[in-house]
């Protein structure tokens, strides 16, 4: 029997956290090549740290690199533009991290020709997965954004510091930051803020009574009415002192927020991260897939809660298996979605994926900071897997 009341905590990252830096240059890359090329493959990894930015990874494309290794002219000298544009666009401009002065260095080489066959498609075969693994979507009608309230909350107290830091509104704010939001639970449903943890870098001038009384404000408008309590615990900038941080003040690398990218803790994780990969990577594809499918069954009004589990091997474009769980809230059978929810996106196949979500699109970096999901889908076509255009097929399923 689930438990009707408990406590349960999720954390977010800033843009200017170290890892999201990563995780940023790592995706504006991925759109350049996309931008260039629609079926370009990118697996880019980033590693940050004071004053340096290194790229790895396996690339291809037309108008990108040749398969010797060769960079089309002028790609490389767009590559380190964009790396420097990110940096700049965060916010960085200090002594041990500026986008002017960092070192850059630029360590792509050209895709394995052994993954090339597995996952190109051929006269006898399909499109093949990126790689095996599995991957997990979920979604919770706790928050309108149908994800879970701690997640949410964690993600917007960032957004409205950053925002404020971008506008000029907070100049003593530096761009690292993360938060934390432990909420009560009643009967399934938050209903109050036991403890918020803030820790954000700031100016040198400014005292931890200072950045407290700034964060304070953001954190009360983000929350509820009535979440906030006399017996809500405070810690902001617990540790007193954070003025250096970022890249200069701890190293970061692409894909190690895997958990603050998707749903603080509330549901499973397959482990692949997403940041710097193409949508031939069933670690990113298959992942929006599942969360997908995951809102629209629960928009749909099927059940309060949704998992669900898609399974590949590399090469192979047909999932292995499809689980769905809806946690004792359900309103449909489960099999019966484990058997149709793939129809709904073409079975569920890399290309199919990729084509019914529009995945093809420098749509990435966006999505890079405060999360992949709960998020409003753009014009241009990111964030495309958290549309809500399933529902009334799924209404008809159920009917």
């Amino acid at each position: 029997m689930a438990r009707s009341s408990f406590l349960f905590t999720s954390e977010s990252v800033s843009e200017g956290h170290p890892d999201k830096v990563a995780d940023q240059i790592s995706d504006a890359i991925v759109d350049l090549f996309l931008s260039k090329d629609t079926e370009a493959r990118v697996a880019c990894e980033t590693l940050t740290t004071t004053n340096l930015v290194v790229l790895a990874g396996e690339i291809r494309g037309e108008g990108i690199m040749d398969t010797e290794g060769n960079w089309a002219p002028g790609v490389e000298q767009e590559i380190e533009d964009t790396v420097r544009g990110v940096v700049r666009d965060i916010g960085y401009e200090q002594d041990g991290f500026h986008w002017r002065t960092l070192e850059f260095q630029n360590h792509l080489h050209p895709q394995s020709a052994h993954i090339a066959q597995g996952v190109d498609a051929g006269e006898d075969k399909d499109e093949g997965a990126g790689d095996q693994g599995i991957m997990f979507g979920y979604a919770s009608n706790e928050t309108p954004e149908l994800m879970p309230a701690t997640l949410a909350y964690s993600h917007n107290i960032l957004k409205a510091l950053a925002e404020a830091r971008h506008s000029g509104k907070e100049p003593g704010l530096e761009p690292d930051a993360k938060s934390q939001v432990t909420l009560h639970y009643e009967h399934g449903r938050p209903v109050r803020a036991t403890s918020i943890v803030v820790s954000t870098q700031h100016k040198a001038n400014l005292s931890q009574d200072q950045v407290a009384a700034i964060v304070k404000p953001y954190v009360e408008q983000v929350l509820p009415e009535g979440f906030i309590t006399a017996e809500t615990e405070w810690h902001i900038n617990p540790t007193g002192t954070f003025v250096i941080g970022g890249p200069d003040g701890d190293a970061g690398l692409t894909g190690r927020k895997i958990i603050v990218d998707t749903y603080g803790g509330a549901a499973p994780h397959g482990g692949g991260a997403f940041s710097g990969k193409d949508p031939t990577k069933v670690d990113r594809s298959a992942a929006y897939a599942c969360r997908y499918l995951a809102k629209n069954v629960v928009a749909a009004g099927l059940a309060d809660r949704c998992t669900i589990q898609i399974s590949y091997a590399i090469g192979v474009s047909k999932p292995l298996s499809v689980h769905v769980d809806l946690h004792g809230t359900g309103r449909i059978d489960e099999a019966v979605l484990e058997r149709e929810l793939p129809k709904l996106i073409g079975g569920a196949s890399p290309r199919a994926i990729r084509e019914h979500l529009g995945l093809n699109k420098p749509i990435y970096r966006r999505s890079a900071a405060y999360g992949h999901f709960g998020r409003t889908p753009d014009a241009d076509g990111g964030f495309s897997w958290e549309k809500t255009d399933l529902v009334d097929a799924l209404k008809a399923l159920a009917a």
